[in-house]
């Protein structure tokens, strides 16, 4: 047994304090109730013998005085008190005690649930703020990204401008060593033995008809000595040609150390000068679209970065991207693009392009009359760069609305969109200039040698020493493709496809394409930058000459027997001579029968690359290639491009040549991608197909007509006096049908003018003579009426001031025709020769100067006007005793000419003359200005001011008094005496002729064709242009012409004579012209 514990002191000590520490918190409490409510509880608690326990005794004393908790316990654990309690209080406890237990479980309950939805608010608020803390974050990180990317973009752009302005200070710089240091400047050399090889090369500048015809200076060419001699090494020369070829190599080499060490120098200061000026590069808004780009140049593919602004647009190529470095440097030298800008405003047309098969490209045409090329990542990024340019669609010249929709057209839209189609049926544009339509909507590029325009062969005769072109024998059969031509070599192309046996590959007849970029570079191997170019494909070194293109007829007979060699011709051979010349002197080894390859051997019939390109186009330009050139369209870009028609036609490539054969984005193994890619390059591309249905032929040349049976009119149409008497030395015929009023605009040399009234409805009365009648008002059906202010005014009237000039002009200068120009509507008459060195601008309306243009500091001599439009601006050049040209920009919706500001200025100067400049002719077209000036040269200049060449004149041809240009290209120059000279733009003289009369004009036909000059025998004369062939002769006339013009539909000649009279002829140049240029 365990003994029960003793009482103690401490143990007392311990259960008071227990008590105290339990109840002292409710003792208080139960004596304020037992007080408040002693009556009521003093009649409920009462003891065994019915006495008030609260009242008798110590009860209320106890609970009223004392503080103690253990009196307290003890007073109600007395045995009265618990029968009192437990027999009155026992139940109504137990139910508290229940109801309290109750009450503590719903409590607890309660406090759980809000706990809980406590918790679960503030885990929502937690995770709110953990969220939007991860937001903010986030946009602290964006922010910074944007921040450092909007820095890194405005670093780049400063970069690229400090690069652009390096390479445009740099250009600038040989621009202007150029202009000193030529033999028309001031440091120009004149002694032959110290004259250096000139090396040029093919402007990238291209006409309306897409041809590229201009050669520049190529201050970086050479005649690649370094591949002449490796190639000798390796194809195994004579050992002469190798020691020549390693002479020729360590000169040039010398020459290149020294012009390198000048060269360099000079580079280091220019970039210490870019570098330590502050350079203020406005952007004019903010970066809209930025992206990675490739430019897209030929031989080149050069990645980089598009940045687009609200009106510019600039690239920057990557200099540290890998794939710049393996750029061949040779190669790179000739991309002018590598640190772009260009102005919206210069953007004249955009097309979506391939790249690679893939449609990621875009290719734009600028003001300049260039193109650049940009391939994208994805299609995307192209669609969002064509939102960010400028809504020009793809230009005016294909009747097509110049939307952005346009832009993003594929190839077949495009053909079904435009209306050249309908024009080339209607013979309104030439089958060259149709084709070249056709090339440029389906992707065809001169940026992408992959992707170049491909033409036809055309001839079949190239070994005969004449050639008929009215036989069809000699020309090509365009139904069918070049394989297969030669049945033979048909049947062997056929074969291979009918035993085609291959899981993966489709079966192809044709291995090899018509249209490489190594193709386009062996026909281009004479012209840099393709020489260049070639080299680089090559490993540097020429080619076999045995494979190089040597011989027209032995590459035509390559197309018909060889079994790789099925490919057809480029744009180039029906307008660039110089492909045929090795002008830079390349030394291109020797043929297997010891013959030197140098010019390429032209076909007999041909005296000269001039003649060959001319009968070329001439063929393509026949009725023969007319009526049957929709077939060949349809091998190349239509039905019979794929699927069964074109393996009936045996016109079936290999796969990997047509679009969509291959989607680049789903292969993500970079080697599989890298070699098909190449694959690609090297096999050649097929056009987009532009149509599912056969193409519509050409309508016939042969339109019958009632005009078929009328005899031919009388040379002389009509004589116009005037009243003055006074010699005519200028004459415009501004009659476009579209003007409000066609008008004849004559100026005499009494400085008097007239607006002479043109009948556009005007038809010859010349009738078959059974049907010859006189008409009933003949006066109604005169071509030409005369000015009526002048037929209104006699000569002492105050009006006829209307029609004149003034009396400044200088007493030096004597008047002649290109003392004046108009504008092509007639409304303003611009002319020089003022004692003050200026040329003016008059209202024809009112004769009042409408313009004082100031710029030269000697008297204005000559005054010529670009071809352009009704509404389009036009170049206005101006010829001075200062021995300058100036050129300005006539702006049509002003109808003034404008500078930078306010005042007028010129967009370049022009120099190089020693006297003063006599002559000029200005084409916008081809960008040239041609000047001649009093015993000195004939200079070529560009429109932006650069001198080309100087036009060597045949020994005893001096002075150039007239000169006037064709589209076609070709300079005819009359000097004094009668001597006229005529020039390709590339400054080949092609023929001269001394003519009996003193010239006093000269005029070309709109095509170039034909020239018709007059003089002091008042002959007009008509002669072909090419070689100054003399056709015909006008009846003469009763005294000099002083000046010559054509009307618009090239029907009438207009004759100025000295007499003051006009004389109208007919002019009918298919007479003289079969089918070239004419009669399509």
């Amino acid at each position: 047994n365990v003994p029960l514990p003793v009482p103690t002191p401490s143990r007392e000590a311990s259960l008071t304090q227990k008590l105290e520490t339990a109840l002292g918190s409710v003792c208080p409490l139960l004596r304020e109730i037992m007080v408040d409510f002693a009556p009521f509880l003093s009649k409920t608690l009462v003891g065994s013998h019915g006495q008030e326990l609260l009242m008798e005794g110590k009860g209320l004393t106890t609970f009223k005085n004392s503080h103690s908790v253990v009196e307290l316990v003890m007073l109600l654990c007395s045995q009265e008190w618990q029968n009192s309690l437990q027999k009155h209080a026992g139940l109504a406890f137990i139910e508290l005690i229940n109801e309290g237990r109750l009450l503590s479980h719903a409590m607890k309950d309660h406090i759980v649930r809000v706990a809980n939805e406590a918790e679960f608010i503030l885990n929502r608020m937690r995770a709110d703020d953990v969220l939007k803390h991860a937001d903010f974050e986030s946009q602290c990180a964006q922010t910074l990204l944007d921040r450092r990317e909007e820095e890194r973009m405005c670093d780049h752009l400063i970069t690229a401008a400090r690069r652009r302005d390096n390479v445009i200070a740099g250009r600038l710089l040989e621009k202007v060593c150029n202009i000193l240091s030529n033999k028309h400047g001031a440091w120009g050399y004149t002694d032959p033995a110290t004259a250096k090889l000139e090396f040029w090369k093919l402007d990238a500048w291209e006409d309306d008809a897409r041809r590229r015809k201009r050669f520049v200076h190529n201050p970086r060419g050479s005649s690649h000595p370094q591949a002449t001699l490796k190639a000798a090494l390796e194809h195994g020369a004579p050992e002469d040609a190798i020691m020549q070829a390693r002479e020729e190599f360590h000169a040039q080499l010398a020459s290149s150390h020294m012009q390198q060490s000048q060269s360099s120098d000079l580079m280091d200061d220019s970039e210490l000068l870019t570098d330590d000026r502050d350079l203020d590069v406005d952007l004019t808004g903010p970066v809209n679209i930025s992206t990675k780009a490739r430019l897209v140049a030929p031989g080149i593919v050069a990645p980089g970065m598009m940045s687009i602004t609200s009106t510019e647009l600039y690239f920057e190529v990557d200099e540290d991207d890998p794939e710049f470095k393996r750029i061949d440097p040779e190669v790179l030298k000739y991309c002018d693009h590598l640190h772009g800008k260009w102005y919206f405003s210069e953007v004249r047309a955009i097309f979506s392009r391939r790249y690679l098969l893939q449609n990621v490209a875009i290719e734009i045409f600028l003001a300049s009359r260039t193109s650049i090329m940009f391939a994208f990542p994805d299609q995307p990024t192209v669609k969002r760069v064509i939102k960010a340019l400028p809504r020009v669609g793809v230009g005016i010249k294909y009747g097509i609305p110049q939307t952005r929709r346009a832009s993003m057209m594929s190839a077949r839209q495009l053909m079904r969109n435009s209306n050249m189609t309908q024009k080339w049926q209607r013979r309104e544009i030439s089958n060259f200039e149709y084709l070249m339509f056709l090339n440029t909507i389906a992707g065809r590029t001169y940026n992408d040698l992959n992707q170049y325009p491909v033409f036809p062969w055309v001839l079949t005769n190239y070994e005969s020493k004449e050639l008929d072109l009215s036989l069809p024998s000699n020309y090509r059969d365009l139904s069918k493709p070049i394989g297969a031509l030669n049945p033979s070599r048909r049947a062997y192309f056929e074969d291979r496809y009918n035993s085609w046996e291959h899981e993966s590959i489709p079966p192809f007849h044709y291995g090899t394409h018509y249209s490489t970029a190594a193709f386009v570079l062996n026909w281009l191997i004479r012209v840099e930058p393709f020489t260049s170019m070639f080299l680089a494909l090559q490993g540097g070194k020429f080619d076999n000459p045995n494979r190089l293109f040597s011989s027209v007829a032995l590459s035509w007979k390559n197309c018909q027997r060889d079994t790789s060699d099925v490919k057809e011709l480029i744009p180039e051979f029906f307008f660039l001579p110089e492909m045929m010349m090795n002008l830079n002197r390349y030394r291109l080894g020797q043929l297997e029968d010891g013959t030197a390859v140098g010019n390429v051997e032209l076909p007999p019939w041909a005296s000269s690359p001039e003649e060959f390109i001319r009968i070329n186009r001439m063929a393509l330009e026949s009725e023969f290639v007319s009526c049957q050139l929709h077939q060949w369209i349809d091998l190349i870009f239509g039905y019979k491009q794929r699927g069964p028609e074109a393996v009936r036609a045996s016109n079936v490539f290999y796969y990997l040549t047509y679009e969509g054969s291959v989607d680049m984005d789903v292969i993500t193994d970079v080697v599989m991608k890298e070699a098909i890619e190449n694959q690609i390059r090297n096999f050649g591309q097929t056009p987009s197909q532009l149509l599912m249905e056969p193409h519509p032929p050409r309508s016939s040349a042969m339109h019958l007509s009632p005009m078929m049976f009328s005899t031919v009119p009388d040379d002389v149409c009509m004589t116009m006096k005037f009243p003055s008497n006074s010699p005519i030395v200028h004459i415009s015929a501004n009659t476009y049908p579209q003007l409000p009023m066609p008008s004849i605009v004559t100026v005499t040399t009494n400085q008097q003018f007239a607006l002479n009234r043109w009948n556009t409805n005007y038809a010859a009365s010349v009738q078959s003579p059974s049907y010859a009648e006189t008409p009933q008002n003949q006066s109604n059906n005169l071509p030409l009426s005369m000015d009526p202010v002048l037929l209104q005014t006699g000569n002492n009237n105050v009006s006829a001031l209307r029609r004149h000039l003034g009396d400044n002009f200088s007493q030096k200068l004597r008047i002649r025709l290109n003392c004046f120009v108009t504008t092509v509507d007639s409304r303003f008459l611009v002319a020089c020769g003022f004692w003050d060195n200026s040329f003016r601008v008059f209202s024809t309306e009112t004769a009042k100067i409408v313009q004082i243009v100031f710029g030269h500091y000697g008297v204005v001599t000559c005054l010529s006007r670009s071809e352009c439009n009704i509404t389009s601006d036009c170049y206005i050049a101006s010829g001075s005793a200062d021995c300058t040209v100036l050129l300005w920009h006539w702006n049509a919706r002003s109808q003034t000419i404008v500078g930078e500001g306010e005042v007028p200025t010129p967009r370049a100067t022009l120099t190089g003359h020693e006297q003063p400049v006599t002559a000029v002719v200005i084409s916008a077209e081809l960008g040239l200005v041609v000047s001649g000036s009093i015993a000195g040269p004939v200079l070529v200049h560009t429109t932006f001011g650069d001198l080309l060449r100087c036009l060597e004149a045949p020994l005893g041809f001096i002075s150039p008094e007239n000169i006037a240009m064709s589209r076609e290209g070709v300079i005819v120059v009359n000097y004094e005496r009668g001597n006229i000279a005529a020039f390709t733009i590339n400054g080949k003289r092609l023929r001269h002729e001394s003519h009996n009369d003193n010239l006093q004009c000269l005029l070309l036909s709109r095509d170039g064709e034909y020239l018709m000059t007059a003089g002091d025998k008042g002959i007009v004369e008509v002669w072909r242009t090419f070689n100054l062939a003399l056709l015909y002769a006008f009846p003469s006339c009763d005294s000099s012409v002083r000046s010559l013009a054509l009307t618009h539909d090239q029907k009438f000649l207009l004759a100025g004579l000295a007499t003051g009279s006009i004389v109208l002829f007919h002019i009918d140049f298919n007479r003289w012209h079969h089918e070239f240029q004419q009669r399509y």
